[in-house]
């Protein structure tokens, strides 16, 4: 595993009773890149995700992450490493203020989630960390509301600051603009494109306007298989991936700058 490859695949293998969902992935996320996942539905995506957390053990193959072989680790032991997922469907705790959400989320690193007996130092300086990383993702002057008050798109944003709280090492973001509208869309492609000046992103995504301007690199999946690998201005005129989204070899696969 070279040095700027922060996560390697090697034959990354899934099958349900016959079904091979995922089939001999080979992923290389290079550090510091943001990689995207594409490919039509079915196509293996959120299973790959699953396996690289460990929320599903693989039939065969192996993980590597920073040169340590993880693929028989529990998903406790993968988010300790720095591998850290938002999930497709928004997980914030509805009823509790945006800063509390943070603050739970930094509690937890911590490990200190349930010492209720902390000093209210220590609390306080949790509060300033999780309002520098409200002020990343442009949610400070909604730091007192409850979550459940936030519009859909800056409630994705809470999710990705929450992820932050984790300090991860490698951002797995799973559909992060899946439902919004275009504004909302801009807002966390610019938020994707600015927290991973300092850290690694790999991303499922269908929003193709998205994958072209901020993904360095691209794989395509199609029946848990990897169809192309490159970049967007390579991939996009791939005859096979035009196939596999458009039904034809004569149209160019099309994303927006």
């Amino acid at each position: 595993m070279s040095v700027d490859c922060i996560l390697e695949t090697r034959q990354l293998t899934k099958e349900f009773k016959g079904f091979v969902a995922v089939s001999n992935v080979d992923l290389k996320v290079r550090r510091g890149s943001i990689h995207a996942l594409i490919g039509p539905n079915g196509a293996g995506k959120t299973t790959c995700f699953n396996l690289l957390t460990k929320f599903l053990t693989p039939t065969r193959g192996q993980i590597l992450f920073d040169g340590t072989d993880i693929t028989n680790d529990k998903p406790a032991a993968i988010a300790r490493r720095g591998v850290i997922r938002s999930f497709q469907i928004s997980a914030v705790f509805p009823h509790l203020s945006v800063l509390e959400n943070v603050r739970v989320a930094l509690q937890h690193r911590l490990g200190t989630s349930y010492h209720f007996w902390r000093s209210e130092r220590s609390l306080n300086r949790l509060n300033d960390e999780a309002m520098a990383l409200l002020a990343a993702v442009d949610l400070s002057p909604y730091a007192d509301i409850h979550a459940v008050e936030l519009a859909y798109g800056r409630k994705r944003a809470l999710e990705i600051a929450t992820t932050l709280a984790m300090d991860p090492k490698l951002m797995l973001l799973d559909e992060p603009t899946q439902g919004m509208g275009a504004e909302d869309v801009d807002r966390i492609r610019q938020l994707i494109k600015k927290v991973a000046a300092s850290r690694t992103v790999l991303m499922v995504e269908h929003n193709m306007s998205v994958v072209s301007s901020i993904a360095d690199t691209i794989t395509v999946l199609q029946r848990g298989a990897t169809l192309a690998e490159g970049p967007y201005a390579e991939v996009s005129k791939n005859p096979a991936v035009i196939e596999a989204y458009m039904g034809s070899a004569n149209v160019e696969l099309k994303g927006a700058h």
